[in-house]
């Protein structure tokens, strides 16, 4: 990872976190796959000096998550449904009791070229599980992650509707932006540090 040595400060300012659902059932067809972003998180980037990342913490508010698109369904919707439908998902992961969902990496695994994986432990409703992230590098400086997560893992109720006939998939794809300031003086060696 290209990056200078020191503390990175993460959050909104610098990338962003997005969830996607898709539907699932016999009534699938009514509902919506949906892209869910927490509008609150923030972590911290850790690079020691030989440039390779030596702690990752992030912490996400569970009741900032926002429905920013819903995709499929009988009808396209409305504001007021994205409300609703955001008010569903904090109660679907318990975000009253279990306000913070935290991500800590305990490996780092970096690939030729930037990118590479990190390994680290999820809380989320107030259960711990192993997660791994895929990280690539899509330009200097900006970074993406990809994981899945399966709700029933951590002991959460995927949504449905109708007597089951309507659901939401028990796996949820995470997707990660980042952009994190280059290493001093990259691209201009004779700049003061």
């Amino acid at each position: 990872m290209a990056i200078h040595a020191g503390r990175h400060s993460l959050g909104a300012e610098q990338g962003r976190i997005v969830l996607m659902t898709l539907r699932d059932g016999l009534a699938a067809q009514a509902g919506h796959d949906l892209v869910l972003e927490p509008t609150r998180w923030s972590g911290e980037l850790v690079v020691g000096d030989g440039l390779t990342p030596k702690s990752l913490e992030v912490r996400i508010e569970m009741g900032s998550i926002v429905v920013r698109e819903g995709t499929g369904g009988l009808k396209p919707l409305t504001d007021r449904d994205k409300r609703e439908i955001a008010i569903t998902a904090r109660k679907v992961l318990t975000a009253d009791r279990h306000p913070e969902a935290t991500f800590t990496a305990t490996a780092f695994d970096p690939a030729t070229g930037g990118g590479g994986q990190i390994t680290g432990t999820l809380t989320l409703a107030g259960r711990s599980r192993p997660l791994r992230l895929d990280v690539s590098q899509a330009d200097p400086g900006d970074y993406r992650a990809a994981a899945t997560v399966v709700q029933s893992d951590f002991g959460i109720k995927p949504y449905s509707a109708f007597l089951g006939s309507l659901k939401v998939r028990d796996r949820v794809d995470v997707r990660i932006e980042i952009s994190l300031p280059e290493a001093d003086g990259a691209d201009n060696p004779g700049d003061p540090a």
